[in-house]
């Protein structure tokens, strides 16, 4: 790709840098994790759907549920529907979780990527006029290359992230992840971040 090829703001945001590498990634999430994402998400929708309709549609259309709380079993019905408050609203709240789990997968389904240039000090990434910058310092050196030709796709590891807690061991830190996705001449492109990381590590040290 060549200067031509890219934003002009990204051009004059990159300036008289000398450039490793200019590529436009076709998509901003790697297709594999976004359709984990959407499948996980239907049959989590499909699951509480199944527990909404079985215990709220009865009550609208005037029927009895049988529920049990700390007080022993329960009939709800529309005349006492204060009984079932508490549990259509946890009900509603996996509901709530599970749409926004269906709207994040879609999202990554279909959202195009941006361009990437990789520079002697930095990875720079622009997409619909929002320009992010990482310093090779940043990073890693963790690399993960997935290549289908004529396009692949690399994971490039960052020094930030977050802890997650886990119900059995101790929390696990969970890295946060450049995705460069479905771009041509993969690997040399992963080989010219690896060259940046491993001389920033030089610099800094």
């Amino acid at each position: 790709m060549t200067s031509n090829n890219i934003p002009l703001e990204l051009r004059k945001f990159v300036g008289s840098e000398v450039t490793d590498f200019k590529v436009k990634s076709k998509r901003n999430y790697p297709k594999r994790k976004a359709y984990t994402l959407l499948f996980f998400s239907v049959i989590y929708n499909a699951f509480i759907s199944f527990f909404a309709i079985a215990f709220i549609l009865p009550i609208i259309l005037g029927n009895k549920v049988d529920y049990k709380d700390n007080n022993g079993p329960i009939k709800i019905t529309t005349e006492n529907w204060e009984t079932a408050l508490i549990p259509t609203l946890a009900i509603g709240l996996f509901v709530v979780i599970g749409i926004g789990m269906l709207i994040k997968a879609l999202i990554q389904v279909f959202q195009k990527g941006g361009y990437f240039v990789g520079t002697e000090t930095r990875l720079i990434k622009h997409r619909n006029g929002h320009i992010t910058v990482k310093s090779w310092e940043q990073f890693t050196g963790n690399i993960k290359v997935f290549h289908k030709r004529p396009l692949g796709s690399i994971e490039l590891e960052l020094r930030t992230g977050k802890m997650k807690t886990q119900e059995k061991g101790p929390d696990k830190f969970i890295p946060d992840v450049i995705h460069i996705c479905d771009i041509r001449n993969v690997f040399s492109v992963e080989q010219k971040c690896r060259i940046r990381i491993k001389d920033s590590r030089r610099t800094t040290h």
